[in-house]
């Protein structure tokens, strides 16, 4: 993030109206995403994928608090990598954030950093669907959360991180949320396992509707999430705005187009998707570009995406809602866009425009050494704790319990339930 800087300690009264909004916006994306996942399940997981969102929310709000945000916004504690304990159970945290001059109070930056950190773990969960259980699951992303997230966010976040002083351009998460969690996904794919049966049996989704909801409900949260990455509300947020919105757009027109070719077809899961894509794309650059550049942004991840869907059906790797497809590759597709596009005219802080309108190697570079330095330490580290886990605790859940599913297994609860009907017509109880 690149907030335009103020006097110290000058709170504006609009700024903090729009982050405390915008508070409310990202928070509301997670709920969303439970019903984008649970809706592209099987019937009897859903309640089991929609209670790995939520408990998100409160696990990473407790990790956050306590360590996490310390560690990824305190003054660094060493080479860029890490920030401090100086602010552990928010100690301070009221004072200031270490070298930012903001515009709104110090914990609602706090309290807006906190609902990054949420969905990100959340969007994990799509990857592991079907078969974690929900102890391992609670327990990952306490840890992930704090030695895996909080890091990558002092990197590019903090204006003491090494990918911040080195000029890689992050405006809402790309690096952050979108590889970090991605790269991870993947990790805990390896270590947990497919699914029994896949690919050999069909895993259709159970109920679209659902999805499309879901879809919904992130998009008009993801608003918030990129426009509010500006911490005020003026014409970087407006234009941040419309930048998430066209890219949207364009995922969704550039999945179907190609969707539409490929199996004479345009689904509703397409449809979906590629706006998810369109958004996950434009999460590192919405604070950047112009508008045509971020309609063409979203156009291309929704058809490089699509075609990502592919690979794991070639290595095998079972990503059970395509979370490396969409997220990884989508966002990897966003933060190196920064690089031939980005304008200084949309925001001062680009200070190597984008190889296509001339600015040269250098801003390209720079994003291609953020993308590879979060892959590679989110999947190591997520890897390595995965790996632990799966040998303490255990992951999965037994072979009864996955096909009897999630709902009744871990949580005795089923989403549906069906009543039989009488010859007379007459609902028995």
């Amino acid at each position: 993030m690149t907030p335009v800087l103020a006097p110290a300690a000058q709170v504006e009264p609009g700024d903090t109206a729009w982050v405390l909004v915008c508070i409310a916006l990202v928070l509301l994306m997670t709920p969303g995403l439970a019903f984008f996942y649970a809706g592209m399940v099987r019937a009897k997981h859903v309640l089991g994928m929609i209670m790995q969102s939520f408990v998100a929310i409160a696990v990473v709000s407790v990790t956050w608090v306590l360590v996490g945000y310390s560690l990824a916004f305190d003054h660094d504690a060493g080479g860029g990598l890490i920030g401090g304990l100086g602010m552990v159970g928010l100690r301070d945290a009221e004072v200031g954030v270490p070298g930012m001059d903001l515009t709104i109070p110090p914990l609602a930056f706090v309290a807006f950093q906190m609902m990054f950190a949420i969905i990100t773990a959340a969007l994990i969960s799509g990857a592991s669907a079907d078969r974690m259980r929900f102890g391992s699951f609670v327990t990952f992303i306490a840890i992930w959360s704090v030695l895996v997230y909080a890091p990558i966010a002092h990197w590019a976040w903090s204006p003491e991180g090494w990918l911040q002083r080195l000029g890689v351009l992050d405006f809402a998460g790309g690096t952050v949320v979108e590889i970090c969690s991605g790269a991870s996904a993947l990790a805990l794919i390896l270590v947990l396992g497919n699914r029994r049966g896949w690919p050999r049996e069909m895993m259709a989704p159970h109920n679209l509707p659902l999805t499309l909801l879901g879809a919904g409900l992130l998009w008009f949260g993801w608003l918030g999430f990129n426009a509010g990455s500006a911490l005020s509300a003026g014409n970087l947020a407006a234009s941040a705005a419309l930048a998430t919105h066209l890219s949207g757009v364009g995922g969704m027109i550039g999945w179907l187009a190609v969707e539409k070719r490929l199996t004479g077809k345009a689904t509703t899961l397409g449809g979906a998707s590629g706006a998810v894509a369109g958004l996950v794309a434009v999460t590192p650059a919405a604070g950047y570009l112009s508008p045509l550049p971020a309609l063409a942004l979203g156009a291309t991840a929704g058809v490089v995406c699509l075609f990502a869907i592919r690979l794991k059906f070639r290595f095998r790797y079972d990503d059970s809602l395509d979370v490396v497809a969409v997220h990884y590759v989508g966002g990897v597709v966003g933060t190196l866009f920064v690089g031939l596009l980005a304008a200084a005219a949309v925001n001062p802080a680009v200070v190597h425009e984008g190889l296509l309108l001339g600015g040269g190697p250098t801003q390209l570079g720079r994003q291609a050494i953020g993308v590879l330095a979060a892959s590679a330490f989110a999947f190591g580290a997520t890897y390595a704790i995965a790996w632990v886990l799966r040998a303490t605790m255990g992951l999965r859940v037994a072979p009864d319990a996955e096909a009897e599913g999630l709902d009744a297994s871990q949580h005795a609860e089923s989403a549906y339930e069906f009543t039989a009907t009488s010859s007379l017509g007459r609902v028995s109880s």
